[in-house]
């Protein structure tokens, strides 16, 4: 069943699924949120890639699902909003016969993350005195900072890592 869905996951819906979970990453990284318009995006193109498989309905139950449960998350505390709705878009993404797949990786590269940060709260320098001029180095300084300070993680690089690995890998 996965080989008939990757075959089935059109090029187009893949790759604009990936240009935006990528995005999503990158703005976690470097101001902690997530635009509304990434999932919002995602979840059109996974409907369209849905509509093309014929798998609408149970695509939709899926990605409402997932949803749902990490609504639960986010109503205990341990979870961002931006997060869970970009955890429901990739969910209607995935095929459904991969989405148990999906969840268990994206777990295990928010385990991984987790670890880095962990083991680079040891290691990185407090922010310096000196004010960063250009943008990377403001993010830069900002996340040494959120790092030495034990803050949030960018929990939607798990979420990419996750339905990337599944929607490239199977």
């Amino acid at each position: 069943m996965e080989l008939a869905f990757a075959a089935a996951l059109n090029p187009t819906v893949l790759a604009v699924a990936a240009v935006l979970l990528i995005g999503a990453a990158l703005h976690d990284i470097a101001a902690r949120t997530i635009p509304n318009w990434l999932p919002a995006t995602l979840a059109v193109d996974g409907v369209v890639g849905k509509l093309l498989a014929g798998q609408v309905l149970i695509g939709l139950a899926v990605g409402a699902a997932v949803f749902g449960l990490a609504a639960l998350l986010w109503h205990r505390g341990l979870m961002g909003g931006g997060d869970v709705k970009l955890l429901g878009a990739a969910a209607i993404v995935v095929s459904p016969a991969l989405a148990p797949s999906f969840l268990v990786m994206v777990s295990l590269a928010g385990g991984v993350l987790a670890l880095l940060y962990l083991l680079l709260r040891r290691v990185v320098p407090p922010p310096g005195a000196v004010r960063p001029v250009r943008r990377l180095a403001r993010i830069m300084r900002a996340e040494r900072r959120r790092i030495r300070e034990c803050r949030s993680l960018p929990y939607a690089c798990a979420i990419a890592t996750g339905a990337l690995f599944v929607m490239i890998g199977g």
